[in-house]
């Protein structure tokens, strides 16, 4: 373990260190960061698959005390360098993804255009390179023992670490804080869409036997009829019912307690930016109205470690890049409280 006996946890957050301006090797710490820098398919606003070295840098700011989890930094916090060969494919589908998405939105009829047809493939066979280096990167990490927590780019990132989970757990659940539900099939004709992550996980994997959705305010009538006709294995706390339980004088305690209920023993949390309030994530990829506040998210974090269930993973996705960086600084300091939250257990 790094000798942390020069290592002052109240001063400014050294940029030759490591995420939150932390001492630790990649071999020291109990928890690695990965970064996932992919956003091809994504449908509205750009820029979240540069969102993890936006992250770093706001997550020197992020003072080392935690009232919730004192010192538990200690156990070391890493974060894996961008894989920049990933991101130049991100970069260069993206192109290629914005042609085809412009082009369907006037044309109904794609298959007899050539180029087009060849720009599809071509963006699903790059998702699948995608998926399967998450999932070979988590594997590895998983094996050697480490905790592992992701850091999209888009949502679609998600799917390869669950791969992963999915051969070490029998079962788990997901909880998905989000503003849409992500349970499209193939949206826009992109087989591992950012808005398919959800339906792909529970046609794919069957050791996903929950999935419990908060925060949802965006979305199709086929979506709504997929959790009404899924059996209670899709439960969803729609962002409206929660607001206007709480508006009649319902509390938030009272509702995290029916959010804990709902889950299994075990539990993967998928942390989408834009379920929170759109004014802590202007730049995220597709920003609704409504949402979380930070707070109500700690405490129904805080509310899971009471319930000692376990946490299995996590990803915190569709961070934007802004002029200000205003929802970097957010996400770093979500990012800290999740860190603390599963290395607390």
């Amino acid at each position: 373990m790094s000798d942390l006996s020069k290592f002052n946890p109240n001063s400014l957050g050294n940029p030759n260190n490591n995420i939150f301006g932390l001492p630790f090797t990649e071999e020291e710490a109990s928890l690695i960061l990965l970064p996932v820098p992919w956003e091809v398919t994504v449908s509205y606003g750009a820029g979240t698959a540069r969102s993890a070295e936006h992250i770093f840098n706001a997550a020197l700011q992020v003072d080392l005390f935690d009232v919730d989890a004192p010192n538990v930094w200690k156990k070391g916090f890493y974060m894996l360098p961008v894989d920049k060969k990933l991101l130049m494919k991100s970069d260069y589908l993206r192109k290629e993804a914005e042609l085809y998405i412009d082009f369907i939105a006037k044309e109904e009829n794609f298959e007899g255009n050539k180029f087009m047809c060849k720009n599809l493939k071509e963006i699903n066979e790059g998702c699948n390179y995608m998926n399967n280096f998450v999932y070979q990167q988590t594997k590895q990490l998983l094996g050697n023992n480490k905790f592992v927590g992701l850091i999209g780019g888009d949502h679609s990132t998600t799917f390869g670490y669950i791969k992963s989970l999915s051969e070490k757990y029998n079962q788990f659940g997901i909880l998905q804080i989000d503003a849409h539900c992500d349970l499209r099939v193939a949206y826009e004709n992109f087989t591992y869409s950012h808005a398919s992550i959800m339906y792909n996980i529970l046609s794919e994997f069957e050791q996903v036997n929950k999935l419990v959705q908060l925060g949802i305010r965006d979305y199709s009538d086929d979506e709504y009829n997929y959790i009404k006709n899924s059996n209670g294995r899709v439960t969803t706390f729609f962002d409206r019912d929660i607001k206007h339980r709480m508006y009649e004088g319902e509390i938030w305690k009272n509702i995290v307690s029916e959010i804990v209920d709902a889950l299994p023993n075990n539990i993967y949390i998928s942390f989408d930016v834009d379920g929170l309030d759109p004014k802590l994530c202007p730049n995220t990829g597709t920003p609704v109205a409504g949402g979380f506040e930070t707070e109500q998210i700690v405490y129904l974090f805080n509310k899971l470690k009471e319930s000692n269930k376990k946490i299995i993973g996590f990803d915190l996705v569709e961070t934007g890049v802004g002029e200000n960086d205003w929802d970097s600084n957010v996400s770093a300091r979500l990012l800290w409280k999740m860190c603390n939250l599963v290395m607390n257990q």
